[in-house]
């Protein structure tokens, strides 16, 4: 027992000694990114109509080529009918003035007719073999027309919140379109680094092998949770001039649905891997008027040694 007039003995402070570690060190650049949809399409109508039936649910997954809606089509299917009739009365003008056509050279080559009705009979044929292509023409358009009643999914994705209700009249003026289609999977990130990193971002681009980007959500590449691994697919053309940033854009598989448009994730992109680097926690390093170093303990003493620090994360 220490009487109050005497020092208070020093408290030992406790010195935790780790060995290094010899590794293979994946080094990345990180920065935040926005989730986008390689494909998103709105859905419009192309000839106006009403709106008689919708044939998905909102949130439903449809595949290319799906049936999405149809629009009234009986005013087209009528237009159809004439055109088709049009054609086929063209057709029978052309067959009759065909058969006067061989009838009128075969007479004037025994002068039994004028070169006059030939050429008149001549005109005749040609100006119906035109009206029955005009008429194939209106054919073809009104097919157009009336497939465009029958709205198919563009794109393999999941369907959005429905903005107009079967029984509506649609134009196609209208803007805002009977909803979306949007594809998941695969799914793009697109994110920014610093332009000082545009000579390596090229290199992996060079590659054969794809760069590797991973995603996390609710932190950082170091604490978060990772949430989908894809491949660098493309540098923007240009540098923001206002930010001194490059936009680059990742592909991922997205089979589970873990990313979505529109989210924010933190991204890693690994630019190379460090082989045999010397491994040690993060707090082992010392910063000093000389630089980097760390403390070593040799046969029971300790002394102080200067490092060169190639690469660091948020551990080590």
């Amino acid at each position: 027992r220490t009487s109050p007039s005497q020092p208070a003995p020093a408290q030992p402070i406790p010195v935790r000694v780790v060995s290094v570690v010899q590794a293979d060190v994946p080094r990345y650049l990180t920065g935040i990114g926005s989730v986008l949809s390689l494909h998103s399409v709105t859905v419009r109508a192309q000839v106006d109509g009403i709106l008689s039936q919708v044939a998905v649910k909102e949130g439903q997954w449809v595949n290319k080529g799906d049936a999405l809606a149809s629009i009234d089509d009986r005013a087209i299917r009528a237009s159809l009918a004439q055109a088709q009739a049009q054609a086929s009365q063209s057709q029978a003008q052309l067959q009759v003035a065909g058969i006067n056509l061989r009838r009128y050279k075969d007479l004037s080559r025994d002068n039994g007719i004028s070169r006059q009705v030939l050429d008149e009979q001549q005109a005749l044929f040609d100006q119906l073999t035109a009206t029955l292509q005009g008429n194939k023409a209106a054919i073809a358009a009104a097919q157009v027309q009336l497939s465009y009643t029958q709205i198919r999914s563009p794109v393999t994705g999941r369907v959005g919140i429905r903005r107009v209700d079967p029984g509506n009249f649609l134009r196609v003026s209208d803007a805002e379109g009977l909803f979306t289609v949007t594809q998941i999977d695969p799914i793009a990130v697109e994110f920014s680094l610093p332009q000082q990193e545009l000579a390596t971002l090229q290199s992996l681009l060079d590659k054969p092998q794809p760069a590797v980007v991973r995603a996390y959500i609710n932190g950082d590449t170091e604490t978060g949770t990772q949430v989908g691994e894809g491949h660098l697919t493309l540098l923007d053309n240009q540098i923001a001039a206002n930010t001194g940033t490059i936009r680059a854009k990742a592909e991922f598989h997205n089979g589970k649905h873990t990313l979505w448009p529109g989210q924010l994730v933190s991204v890693g992109l690994q630019v190379g891997v460090e082989r045999n680097a010397l491994v040690v926690p993060l707090a082992v390093v010392q910063r000093g008027i000389n630089g980097h170093y760390v403390y070593r303990v040799t046969d029971a003493k300790v002394e102080q040694v200067p490092v060169q620090v190639l690469y660091q994360n948020s551990t080590q």
